[in-house]
């Protein structure tokens, strides 16, 4: 009995303690030299390497988070938006104008310890806002170069503002393909990147993503492909910097012409094939050359017998009314044929419209009527289709207002001539 008396009292006691226990203030374990984490929220992993999208947003909205981190009592928070820090504290709300932004946070101990997580903010424009999109190379720009925006509703804008300057000098082009905004760069504009805010008639202010600055010599456009011993062509910014081009392990110093948009040169004597073509700048640096979206130090050129007459990427669709660009395909002139011997094979690369079912190129005449010896063609996939031009074709271009690619569903994308 005395043994059960005992365990009773044991237990009583036991329980006495542990309600006691229970009912003192809970306390954090953590410390001032504890390794920061944050616990909330969870942003997504790199995809191949890229910042994940963290946020997509209308530019109405206002981006907002709020962080959970621990240490807590030991930890300071700053917010940063493009490198620059925007807000601190565990709670971000800001507006943003619509644009692609760099954003990051980073949690610190007072003990020198941090962490931090990162990704890429987007901010949409709304319906009826002006808008900058990107085409191609257009956002790499050089110091007192005219350059160009792309987008939508650009008509309404007065000016834009770069770097706090304020240009007004601006010119509206409208295009069916792609309305532009014509501008030039101020002569000071330091190199870098830096964000463009589009003005309208109101004074409103919206967001045009961002332009880089260099002064680095960059090709754009026609170093791809060649003819062997004749004129070769290429075009691109600040091309007065080049000291030499190396090319098939040749290397030119001398040039036909050369200005800050246009360089030019004989082609070496070579046999068709695939060459390496590389540049150095006057001030020792490399010249780049633009393609893909990417800025690269090296080439690869074609060299030909094949002479290219136009390349782009022009949409062709009987849907379209008269007035319309894109009716036909109508961009090599009559002079241009004048110079081709009978006998050559036009070539006419083009590819298919993936928005529309059907697809058929016929070439005509600028009278539409079909060339002789030529006939229409249907297709579902890309191509090139192939015209003998005999003495009869080009009398009949020449006298019957030139040469048209007609029909409805694909694009032209290259027309070459051998």
């Amino acid at each position: 009995m005395k043994t059960i008396y005992f365990i009773l009292l044991a237990v009583l006691v036991a329980s006495f303690t542990f309600t006691a226990c229970n009912n003192e203030d809970p306390f954090s374990t953590a410390t001032a030299g504890d390794y920061p984490r944050i616990l909330d929220p969870v942003f997504p992993d790199r995809v191949n390497g890229e910042l994940p999208v963290i946020a997509n947003i209308s530019r109405d909205a206002n981006l907002t988070m709020e962080l959970t981190v621990t240490p807590a009592d030991y930890t300071t928070i700053s917010w940063q938006i493009d490198g620059t820090e925007v807000q601190t504290g565990t709670m971000l709300d800001i507006s943003l104008k619509a644009g692609t932004y760099n954003f990051k946070v980073t949690v610190s101990t007072e003990a020198g310890k941090s962490t931090y997580r990162e990704g890429i903010v987007q901010i949409n424009p709304l319906p009826d806002d002006p808008w900058a999109t990107e085409i191609g190379f257009e956002r790499i720009i050089a110091p007192g170069i005219n350059a160009r925006l792309y987008g939508n509703n650009l008509s309404n804008v007065k000016s834009i503002i770069i770097d706090g300057t304020t240009i007004t000098n601006i010119v509206y082009v409208d295009s069916e393909d792609n309305a532009y905004i014509e501008y030039e760069v101020p002569a000071d504009l330091a190199e870098g990147e830096h964000r463009v805010i589009l003005v309208d008639n109101d004074n409103n202010e919206y967001g045009g993503n961002v332009v880089k600055v260099t002064h680095t010599a960059l090709i754009t456009a026609g170093a791809d492909r060649t003819n062997a011993n004749r004129e070769w062509v290429m075009t691109g910014i600040n091309l007065d910097q080049i000291a030499s081009l190396t090319f098939a392990g040749q290397t030119i110093t001398e040039f036909t012409r050369q200005s800050p948009t246009e360089i030019a040169l004989t082609c070496p004597q070579l046999e068709d094939g695939e060459y390496k073509l590389t540049g150095s700048t006057k001030s020792g640096t490399d010249l780049q050359f633009y393609r893909d979206k990417d800025v690269f130090t090296e080439q690869t050129v074609t060299v030909s017998s094949t002479t290219v007459l136009w390349q782009g990427h022009h949409y062709v669709s009987w849907d379209l009314p008269d007035d319309s660009p894109n009716k036909t395909f109508n961009l090599i002139g009559s002079d241009v044929f004048a110079t081709l011997k009978a006998g050559a094979v036009l070539s006419i690369h083009y590819s298919v419209a993936p928005e529309d079912d059907y697809h058929q190129l016929r070439t005509t005449t600028g009278w539409w009527n079909d060339l002789p010896g030529t006939s229409v063609i249907e297709f579902s996939e890309d191509g090139v289709k192939e015209v003998q031009l005999t003495q009869e074709v080009l009398n009949k271009i020449q006298d019957e207002a030139g040469f048209l690619c007609v029909g409805h569903g694909y694009y032209v994308d290259m027309v070459t001539v051998q």
